[in-house]
């Protein structure tokens, strides 16, 4: 008998239109993103209402893809998993009202996933997870440590207070006159660079596993400013080396320490940030140095928004009987825990 679970999996949190099938929770039978990254770029940033039109534009087209590249029919689907929250509400209402109208007319079960609970789980199309699991998100709106004991239990245990760093990143990367989004280019700029301008580095209180980035930003754009009114020219290049020297610093640190405090068995690295090369880098150098903890960091193509993660956590929720009904909302300040 075949005890496959196919789900299909629908993201449109942001400025990123998705579906995807997975099965078993694990493989990929197809992964479609349409990216909007053209239309926001001369705004130097999403804006909601263009983003939301865009997914009216996309959202049937994708999922279409998305099933005739997977070979799946409606009728093989277990279920269907959305993003219900957080992001940006007009974004969500589209998928959500996709998935909705799938689910009725094929009266496939329905389940709502947690768009950072995705970003988690994208790591178990790379690899199976091994509990207790320390997992770092960083992305655009969200930098956290999220703590696991179990499959679909999250303990936060520490977030950015201020700015995530994916905000950072976009902000000191508008001062630099680059190109949105920031982060791709800072990290590219930062491998050519020196680490030659002293930026703070923002610990909190001690034993605190927060996040706070407000403050680094701003000492980058005075530094710059500073330097300007002087008639001197800093160069991008150590301005970028520097504030991701600044940013990692932190991140890899405060990881390593709840590794060691939480007793894990694998660290797992998400979000659109963990695309960041100098990121990957030293977190898997620091890494090294702890006995017995997996360190897993997804594919690119896994790390920023897609819908293949929101399949992964949907089948696990799935699995433990989690359904939502007609109801469904979307939420754009869900919570994780």
């Amino acid at each position: 008998m075949n005890h496959d679970i196919y789900v299909l999996g629908i993201e449109t949190s942001c400025d990123e239109t998705a579906a995807a099938v997975v099965k078993n929770g694990k493989e990929i039978l197809s992964n479609i993103v349409a990216s909007q990254m053209e239309s926001h770029k001369r705004f130097g940033g999403v804006v909601p209402e263009i983003a939301s039109r865009h997914h009216v534009e996309q959202i049937t087209l994708v999922i279409e893809e998305a099933m005739n590249k997977a070979g799946v029919s409606f009728s093989q689907l277990h279920a269907i998993a959305v993003t219900q929250g957080p992001g940006l509400v007009g974004a969500l209402l589209i998928g959500v009202n996709a998935a909705k109208a799938l689910s009725f007319a094929y009266n496939i079960p329905l389940v709502g996933v947690h768009h950072i609970a995705g970003h988690i789980y994208a790591n178990r199309l790379v690899t199976e997870m091994k509990f207790p699991l320390l997992s770092l998100v960083v992305s655009g709106g969200h930098t956290e440590l999220v703590y696991m004991k179990e499959h679909g239990k999250f303990q936060v245990i520490g977030e950015t207070r201020d700015d995530a760093a994916g905000e950072a990143y976009d902000k000191v990367a508008r001062a630099l006159n680059l190109p949105y989004p920031g982060g791709p280019h800072i990290d590219r700029l930062a491998h050519e660079g020196k680490v030659t301008i002293d930026l703070p580095r923002t610990w909190l209180e001690e034993g605190s596993y927060d996040f706070s980035f407000s403050g680094l930003k701003s000492a980058v754009l005075n530094t710059l400013h500073n330097a300007k009114q002087r008639g001197e020219e800093i160069d991008a290049k150590d301005m970028a080396a520097s504030f991701q020297a600044s940013v990692i610093d932190v991140l890899v640190t405060k990881t390593i320490q709840a590794a060691k405090e939480y007793h894990v068995r694998q660290v797992l690295l998400a979000g659109g940030v963990a695309a960041n090369r100098g990121l990957r880098a030293e977190l898997q150098k620091q890494m090294a140095k702890l006995d017995n903890v997996e360190l897993v960091i997804p594919p690119l193509s896994l790390c920023t928004d897609n819908a293949a993660m929101i399949a992964a956590a949907g089948t696990v929720l799935f699995a433990q009987g989690k359904r939502v009904d007609m109801a469904l909302n979307a939420d754009p300040s869900l919570d994780l825990e």
